[in-house]
């Protein structure tokens, strides 16, 4: 893996600390809400699934919102205050765990505003890396970016349920808040420029100029665009647990959820050679094919652990499409817009999941798990492969000669010139 950006940039240093941090606590809330609102509702489906619903419509609204303002307001005091935010709700919820009668309502409260909150300030963080990374070691950064991520979801699940269990809700919550105080204190050392003056005001007009702006980029629309196909045809983690069923093995619908995280992290450890590769577009169509395709192959596999080569080799290829499609966002995208690109790419990535489980139970209730499974994996192949020969200049992307990348690297060096 390069590590260059971790070398380099004292600033990557802070903001990837504060993410490490930041992820663990967060998990410990990830996991313990659902368990917390299983045991006060004395194991109603419904009640924990209606807390992603909860958490739906302020994520789309405030994930917008919050691309306007991270190209209208200083973008550090942003993240800063989000995260202030952010510990002040899970202090809430750990007041509740500590009450003789904890209120279920809290836990839709929180978890809406938690979920703004979180969509507020990850385009302001999305957009603050191109700032605090060379040009050049983008593709680097995405890829420890990621490792990270791929990191913590593998472990700190697990270490998150062991917690709660062992210590109870309300110290699960502590901890969480532990985490956010030192991840504000990473934060509060990050140097970044502030916005200019003439950076326009957060408006639904600056939010149309931005969506104007992507819409006259076809090679941002095809990362946009496969992205979402590959999610949408081929994403099918509400299958698990049936799928495992079938194989007469319930236990290992685990297994089948931590593959894909697995086969990310070996690819993430492994992405040395990602920082050589130009067609960052081929790189994403290659990849989301890939995706696709051992979607498609695991249908077919008779034995757990032939689906679960599968999945994982399915989560490498998608790690990989994220970071080629991360390096164009940051290469070619001029800072003034940065913040309101995040907030369509927040979309992007997050509704598309949702809408390919919702895809995948559909499909597994007219035809199977296993046809589901397949024909998803076969119907992404095939949607990548049309959206690669309808957008040639997403196709063709080479970030040594687009006029954007070129443009965006000049603008970089010229700046960095002038600060020596």
């Amino acid at each position: 893996m390069d590590l260059g950006p971790l070398r380099d940039s004292r600033d990557f240093r802070l903001l990837f600390g504060s993410g490490l941090v930041t992820m663990f606590g967060t998990f410990l809330t990830l996991v313990a809400v659902p368990l917390q609102m299983k045991e006060l509702t004395h194991g109603s489906y419904l009640a924990v699934g209606l807390v992603s619903v909860a958490e739906f419509v302020p994520m789309v609204v405030c994930g917008l919102w919050g691309g306007a303002i991270a190209d209208a307001l200083d973008r550090r005091k942003i993240i800063l205050y989000t995260e202030a935010g952010l510990c002040v709700t899970v202090v809430v919820l750990m007041v509740n765990a500590m009450l003789p009668e904890p209120q279920i309502w809290v836990l839709y409260v929180v978890g809406a505003l938690s979920a703004g909150l979180g969509s507020l300030q990850r385009p302001s963080l999305e957009s603050l890396m191109p700032r605090v990374v060379r040009h050049d070691q983008l593709t680097a950064a995405a890829a420890l970016t990621s490792f990270r991520w791929n990191l913590g979801a593998i472990v700190a699940p697990g270490l998150s349920g062991l917690i709660v269990i062992w210590f109870g809700f309300a110290a699960a919550y502590g901890v969480n808040v532990a985490t956010f105080l030192f991840s504000l204190a990473l934060l509060w050392l990050v140097e970044a420029p502030p916005q200019s003056e003439d950076a326009p005001p957060a408006s639904i007009r600056a939010l149309v100029e931005g969506v104007r702006y992507a819409v006259g980029r076809p090679d941002l629309m095809g990362t946009y665009l496969v992205d979402v196909a590959a999610m949408v045809f081929a994403f099918s983690t509400a299958l698990y647990p049936f799928l495992a069923d079938e194989l007469g093995v319930p236990e290992a619908q685990g297994l089948f959820f931590s593959a894909s995280a697995v086969g990310s992290l070996i690819a993430s450890v492994t992405s040395g050679w990602t920082s050589h590769v130009h067609r960052h577009g081929l790189g994403v169509v290659v990849a989301a094919i890939g995706w696709g395709a051992a979607v498609a192959l695991a249908a077919v596999m008779p034995t757990v652990w032939g689906i679960f080569v599968c999945l994982a080799l399915a989560g490498a290829a998608d790690m990989i499409s994220g970071v080629f499609r991360s390096t164009i966002w940051n290469q070619t995208i001029p800072d003034e817009f940065r913040g309101r690109l995040a907030g369509i790419e927040l979309l992007s990535y997050t509704s598309g999941p949702m809408l390919g489980n919702a895809r995948a139970s559909l499909m597994g209730q007219l035809g199977g798990t296993r046809f589901s499974l397949g024909a998803g994996g076969l119907l992404c192949v095939g949607a990548v492969v049309a959206m690669a020969g309808l957008l040639p200049r997403f196709r063709d992307y080479d970030a040594r000669t687009d006029e954007h990348a070129v443009r965006e690297r000049a603008r970089r060096e010229s700046l960095a010139g002038a600060e020596t």
